[in-house]
């Protein structure tokens, strides 16, 4: 006990001595279970806030829609083995007019029953009361959407409901675990503004869209461990005859597969910054422990010389390690926690959850501080092996002076006009090549952490700026309740305003292959459509619509399995439901989605149905467009109107805001990364060189002098990683695109200059950070005191 006491004494004198040292590699150690931290409670929330939210509100498990079913048709549904529950409505796209707002707005009505909470999908009452069955003018507004207008209870609000005007007072504000993510036809992220849900009695729509005993969408719930594919094959051959969509699971419902994806991206995230973290601190440890025993050789000397055994030194030296460890994990848990807290209530804002369940298990934080503790032991192991093995006799003699030569750097005509403290410098760098290199491979890691972090805006503004105004050229998107011929194109061309009208019409199909299905989407576009063609993203160039064939996005080539000159079978969802087999003429790149294209006519050829349309790409005068709005909102065949300018400022406020503040977070994590690193690479060359410094002082040589020696190694050292570092974050950034190559977006790959000179400027700042706090320890450099020290 004595002998461990004596030990633990030392190790207290030890850690107090190189206090900043120990704070600094548990900084990066704490950045690191921080990031992981952050991830996993992050996830933790989400999931369980979701699932408590799906739960406590019955969310269904199988959705269908189809044009009209007989409600007797539901006994049928309820027959099917493994249906739990099922829930009947009605669900229909109206325009909607709010006084206050010019612009159309597009409004998803559902039917509700007049006695009460459907049995599924229930609603989230958080202001008013529930509609009133002998009231026809109330109705149910989403909050969301009613606080983008100042909407409140007593407003009133006008909906065109099959081409007639219905004026409607709001008696009540709900959330709904079907619109988590409420986004809007044609849309790709929520717009409050622009898309709004809202409930009305049953009876209103029966009557207002001739669906009197009759629904065209049910919810389903099934028992539990029911699976889903028989079900769904069941329930597509009840409805087909009623003009039946396929059905789908909870998977494939948008609010839910939109909310899933944030999880799955969070769990990317936590497999890839974490772990550069960590690895920078089990290199940190290292360092700091080789070069601590390397001092102490006459301490490890005299320790078994008095008969302590190897063990007990090998576990001096692991305690202490353990010991900064542990502090790097008590600081990383508290701002994980803080950052998680703060991360997972973003979420809850975007998603609009009437509840949020943070509450961090042990889990998350015994995950953190297992791997970072296992990690940091594991860059300790070199540098105790080494101080265990060494011989009483060999410890306590001083190590071999190192041998000498002039270096090439010494001798070239690069070095001659350079003054003496840089030629030290230089020459102290290039006599251990191997020890700078690792100096220099940590400063690469955090400028390549600080370039990945800061490189999502130029991705993400890249994205955009390709997406809403290379690839599209409209103003205005319009969605109509009817199919319409051809001719009636030049109806919308005569518009006062507008310059150019385009038709497309999107048609929802399976596409199938050898290797795989896909659930999605065919456009068709004449071949002279200039507002939005097929635009590869890539190459930033237009691809010609081929006369035959389609033309797919790549990656639903991948998915599919399936090159140019392939064929897949495609089975349409509507309509007459026609099957048929296509060949695909070309692919192409696309950042948003897997669209898919093909010819107009041969679109309408392939649904069997005379040439028509569904959707108008309007190109319109700015002066007029209040106009046209007014035009749009009173038309009634118009179903929707999306307008790119408020997509793209919803892709401006959705992603790029909330991910702006993630990136403020690993950015500040990376700083403390490059601040350890420099801070313990100076501060352990101080502890090296004081001898050497001290005898330079005598010498004559100036404070200023002796601190750019040792500073200014570290400097050239920081000068020499940050090219490396450049390639770091250039791998880092493909690693990080690759991980993000999901079904809904691809990550350009795209880094602007100014990002490098960012993450330059940022590490530049933290060497002289750690170097102006080094600096003030040479300055009191006792010299008296370090001459005495034996060589």
């Amino acid at each position: 006990m004595v002998r461990l006491s004596v030990l633990n004494m030392k190790l207290m004198r030890d850690l107090w001595r190189m206090r900043g040292q120990v704070l600094a590699v548990a900084f990066v150690i704490g950045s690191g279970v921080a990031t992981l931290v952050m991830s996993l409670s992050t996830i933790e929330a989400l999931q369980a806030t979701t699932d408590t939210y799906y739960q406590r509100y019955r969310f269904a498990d199988v959705f269908a829609s189809a044009t009209r079913v007989p409600q007797r048709v539901s006994q049928k549904i309820s027959e099917i083995p493994g249906v739990q529950s099922l829930q009947t409505r009605i669900v229909h796209l109206a325009t909607l007019d709010i006084d206050s707002f010019e612009e159309p707005v597009v409004g998803q009505i559902l039917s509700v029953p007049e006695n009460g909470q459907p049995m599924l999908n229930q609603l989230v009452l958080r202001k008013g009361r529930w509609v009133l069955p002998e009231r026809e003018d109330e109705i149910i507004l989403s909050e969301p959407f009613a606080q983008a207008h100042n909407l409140d209870l007593g407003d009133s609000i006008t909906a065109i409901l099959n081409g007639h005007k219905r004026k409607f007072n709001v008696v009540g504000l709900a959330l709904s675990p079907e619109f988590i993510y409420s986004i809007g036809p044609g849309s790709l992220l929520p717009d409050d503004k622009r898309f709004g849900v809202m409930w009305v009695s049953r009876e209103i729509l029966e009557a207002a869209y001739d669906l009197k005993e009759s629904f065209n969408d049910v919810a389903i719930k099934l028992l539990h461990n029911t699976p889903s594919d028989p079900v769904l094959r069941q329930l597509d051959a009840i409805l087909e005859p009623y003009g039946g969509i396929r059905s789908i699971t909870r998977d494939d419902q948008i609010s839910n597969w939109f909310v899933m994806n944030e999880i799955a991206q969070q769990k990317t995230m936590a497999k890839i910054l974490p772990a550069i973290f960590l690895l920078v601190s089990m290199f940190l440890t290292n360092m700091v422990l080789s070069r601590l025993i390397a001092t102490e050789r006459t301490e490890i000397g005299l320790l078994k010389a008095f008969g302590y055994s190897s063990i007990e030194i090998g576990l001096h030296y692991a305690k202490m390690v353990i010991v900064i460890c542990i502090i790097g994990i008590i600081l990383g848990s508290i701002l994980g926690a803080f950052f998680g807290r703060l991360n997972t209530q973003m979420y809850a804002d975007l998603f609009r959850f009437p509840l949020l369940i943070y509450q961090p298990g042990p889990q998350a934080f015994i995950i953190s501080g297992t791997v970072s503790m296992t990690v940091a032991i594991m860059g300790a192991l070199g540098a105790v092996k080494q101080a265990v093995r060494l011989p009483p006799a060999e410890a306590m003699t001083p190590p071999s002076p190192a041998i000498y030569k002039n270096a090439v750097a010494s001798e070239s005509q690069l070095t001659n006009w350079l003054d003496q403290p840089t030629r030290i410098a230089i020459r102290q760098i290039s006599r251990w090549p191997l020890r700078s290199f690792f100096t220099c491979l940590g400063i690469a890691m955090s400028t390549g952490l600080i370039i990945m972090n800061l490189q999502w805006n130029d991705s993400l503004t890249h994205l955009s700026r390709v997406y809403f105004f290379e690839s599209q050229h409209q103003d205005i998107m319009v969605s109509l309740d009817n199919p319409e011929r051809l001719r009636a194109i030049h109806d919308f061309e005569k518009i006062s305003g507008v310059l150019r009208a385009e038709p497309m019409n999107i048609i929802s199909v399976e596409f199938i292959s050898d290797s795989g299905v896909h659930r999605g989407a065919i456009r068709g576009i004449l071949p002279e459509n200039q507002l939005q063609p097929i635009y590869d993203d890539a190459k930033r160039q237009r691809i010609e619509v081929p006369h035959y064939g389609i033309v797919l996005s790549t990656r639903l080539a991948e998915k599919l399995n399936i090159g140019v000159g392939g064929s897949i079978l495609l089975n349409v969802l509507e309509g007459k439901r026609a099957s048929v087999y296509v060949e695909v003429v070309d692919t192409f790149e696309a950042f948003i989605g897997m669209p898919a294209f093909m010819d107009l006519n041969t679109l309408n050829r392939l649904v069997k149905q005379s040439p028509r349309f569904k959707f108008v790409n309007l190109l319109v005068d700015f002066n007029q467009q209040r106009s046209i709005f007014e035009m749009l909102k009173n038309t009634p065949r118009v179903g929707a109107v999306m307008l790119r300018q408020s997509a793209m400022d919803s892709f401006n406020n959705t992603i790029i805001e909330h991910l702006m503040v993630i990136i403020s977070m690993f950015i500040g994590l990376a700083f403390i990364l490059a601040f350890g690193v420099t801070y313990n690479s100076t501060r352990i060359a101080l502890s090296e060189r004081a001898r050497e410094l001290a005898t330079l002082r005598v010498l004559g040589f100036s404070k200023g002098e002796i601190s750019y020696v040792l500073l200014g190694e570290v400097m050239f050292l920081v000068l020499l990683g940050l090219p490396l570092g450049f390639l770091v974050g250039w791998l880092l950034v493909l690693s990080m695109a690759t991980a993000f190559n999901t079904e809904m977006f691809r990550v350009p790959l795209v880094i602007d200059t100014s990002t490098y000179g960012y993450a330059a400027i940022l590490v530049i700042l933290s060497a002289v950070v750690s170097a102006a706090i080094v600096r003030r320890r040479v300055d009191k450099l006792d010299l008296i005191k370090v001459l005495k020290t034996r060589e």
